[in-house]
């Protein structure tokens, strides 16, 4: 018996042999119900990653729907990165690999987000020269027209698997010989151990994109496949800015998440309106 991911032909057939009766009456259409089971079979783990789904004729049959129907199902599910569906002889449609959380909240560099998602980081530097700084570099560091900075372009993986493309800035005035430095690193902690300057507050603004021919090469995906821009300004906790960076992540292989809370003011608010406690 052949071996498909982590489950066999046999396991994968066991587990489509109970679907769902769709002939039952349902206020959801039948592909959102086949949505449904799915990600519940796959979020369940009865199927794992790389694991083979039945062929389209012979998955309709067993469901008792139609082709097309089916087809609607898939096809939200290829969107929301649940499943991939590759063309070709040894093409199919398979489950996806999990989604690597990057974990934004608290200035979290990508290394230390890549600890939180409990796989490995690594970078490949793609170039570091000291230049002038763009007028939109420029005016995040608050730096004169003409004012140098030190660009630092490099691949960011996770398990050795390109995730992110990292475009950073860093005023050469307050790093003078950062580039003399061990760039395949955490830069943030470079920062930190070697000129006490460590980033201590962010503004960031997030933006999807799609990928040039550049970031397509260098990110392993095809040119036009969704990205997700960050873009950020860092600064020490005396306010001064020390990092303008532009970040591409691949989305269909990573999930943004930041956990935000309540100020005193806006908590006081809604305890007065009697929407949450006071305290606690």
């Amino acid at each position: 018996m052949r071996a498909m991911g982590r489950k066999t032909v046999g396991a994968v057939d066991e587990v489509f042999a109970s679907a769902p009766d769709l002939a039952q009456e349902s206020p959801l259409p039948a592909h959102v119900r086949i949505e449904h089971w799915l990600t519940s079979v796959i979020g369940g783990g009865d199927l794992s990653p790389g694991s083979k789904l039945p062929r389209e004729e012979q998955l309709a049959a067993t469901l008792g729907v139609s082709r097309m129907t089916l087809r609607q199902s898939l096809a939200t599910l290829e969107g929301l990165g649940t499943i991939v569906r590759k063309p070709g002889r040894l093409g199919g449609t398979f489950v996806a690999e999990p989604k690597i959380v990057c974990d934004l909240t608290g200035l979290a560099g990508f290394t230390e987000q890549m600890r939180r998602a409990h796989v490995r980081a690594g970078a490949r530097v793609v170039s570091a020269s000291t230049t002038t700084a763009g007028r939109t570099a420029a005016r995040a560091l608050g730096l004169d027209r003409g004012g140098l900075v030190h660009e630092i372009v490099r691949v960011r993986s996770a398990n050795r698997e390109p995730l992110a493309l990292e475009q950073a800035c860093f005023p050469a005035a307050l790093f003078p010989d950062l580039l003399e430095h061990r760039l395949t690193g955490s830069l943030y902690s470079l920062l930190t151990k070697s000129y006490d300057h460590a980033p201590h507050t962010a503004t960031e603004f997030l933006e999807p994109v799609i990928a040039g021919p550049e970031e397509a090469a260098l990110l392993s995906v095809e040119q036009g496949s969704p990205l997700m821009l960050i873009e950020r300004t860092a600064f020490t906790a005396s306010g001064v800015a020390v990092e303008f960076a532009r970040d591409v992540f691949r989305a269909d292989r990573t999930r943004i998440t930041i956990r935000t809370g309540l100020g005193p003011s806006a908590r006081s608010q809604l305890a007065a309106d009697g929407q949450v406690p006071s305290s606690g």
